[in-house]
């Protein structure tokens, strides 16, 4: 079996990995570190959120800074603040027993311009950003990326779905030369394809984990027959059912997350929403609660549960069916990361049998019927 010390990974990563409980190196890191740290290639990596990328892309990265150099080196865009947070964490956790520093600095939104400028002047090797502050500090003149040698796209399609296709171009456009691109993404939509075929050199190393079946397979999935005015009792009932386990449920909209949230809140649940036109502040408060666990439940929007990563959720409800299948894949994998087991249920309408037919097919998954 792999260990990090066979893949290539130093001794002093592969300590402080020991002491956050990572041993076992996953299927993508597996496959993805070995040609990441020897060959200079463009990458496209295929998995499902919460299977390790972090660390796949990350410690092949720390590998190839020169901490000699005072320049930013490496580039990693991601879809949200809060998972721009949490890779630089992860970095910094993995640097523990390294000689020398290496230092990261994280670019968001909902931040002061200022406040972010005033870290980069510091010495900063790899950057973490959202697209949209990052291709602003760009065209402000604010930062100097002509000595960056790998671009991370992580939750590619996720960035894609968040609108963020412009500031992309403009960011690939802008780094052009002797870089590599290394692309990771749950699902392949025609606009990555755009992306590589663009900004990829077509010699790129494509490496894919479980194509076949899209959906991680520590996830069991059901769906549960009820009407719309049984929807509230039936949510209540597994909710009962479920004990001390946390989760997320999900609505298809903003004014759905809402009206579910006073239903419960008013039936004496700890529960709070999340949806995508809250300010930064209250986005932060709400997942704080959720995090430290005086929130039990947790309701969110597709677009607003981008980026959520919490450990031990044992389950997620889809309240009403997702509009896109890939939106599927994106809120069933909020449950059993890092090789833990969850649960993804459905509550479907009469009329919604064939999505559930459709999603079985598309995703390769087999749903149980759980109704009650």
């Amino acid at each position: 079996m792999a260990t990090f010390a066979s893949l290539g990974i130093q001794k002093g990563y592969v300590k402080s990995l020991k002491e956050l409980n990572i041993t076992t190196p996953t299927a993508i890191q597996e496959k993805a570190i070995p040609v990441l740290l020897k060959s200079n290639t463009d990458f496209v990596g295929l998995a499902q959120t919460g299977t390790g990328k972090t660390a796949a892309f990350g410690l092949p990265i720390l590998h190839k800074i020169d901490t000699s150099k005072n320049e930013i080196q490496a580039l990693i865009l991601s879809p949200t603040r809060e998972l721009v947070q949490q890779i630089k964490k992860q970095l910094f956790k993995f640097t523990k027993y390294i000689d020398n520093q290496i230092f990261a600095e994280a670019v968001y939104g909902g931040e002061k311009i200022d406040k972010q400028l005033a870290r980069l002047d510091r010495t900063t090797h790899i950057i973490v950003a959202t697209p949209g502050r990052l291709a602003d500090f760009i065209k402000r003149g604010d930062i100097n990326l002509k000595n960056v040698q790998t671009v991370v796209l992580d939750e590619a399609d996720e960035m894609l779905s968040m609108g963020f296709k412009q500031d992309l171009d403009y960011i690939l456009k802008h780094t052009q030369g002797e870089r590599n691109t290394w692309l990771f993404s749950a699902t392949m939509p025609a606009g990555i394809q755009q992306i590589i075929k663009n900004y990829m050199n077509p010699k790129a190393v494509h490496i894919s984990v479980k194509k076949e079946n899209q959906v991680n397979e520590n996830i069991s999935h059901s769906y549960i027959r009820t009407s719309i005015n049984g929807k509230l009792d039936m949510l209540m009932q597994v909710l009962e059912s479920r004990g001390e386990e946390r989760g997320i449920i999900f609505c298809k909209t903003k004014a759905g997350a809402q009206k579910l949230k006073e239903q419960l809140n008013e039936e004496g649940y700890a529960v709070d929403a999340l949806e995508g036109n809250m300010k930064q502040k209250e986005r932060d408060k709400v997942m704080r609660a959720f995090k430290n666990e005086s929130l039990q439940f947790l309701i969110s929007t597709d677009v607003a549960a981008r980026g959520i990563d919490v450990q031990n959720l044992g389950f997620v409800i889809h309240h009403q069916l997702p509009e896109h299948i890939e939106y599927y894949t994106h809120r069933s994998g909020r449950t059993a990361r890092a090789g833990k087991k969850g649960d993804s249920i459905a509550f479907i309408l009469p009329n919604e049998m064939e999505d559930i037919v459709r999603i079985q097919k598309a995703l390769n998954i087999t749903f149980q019927d759980r109704t009650l």
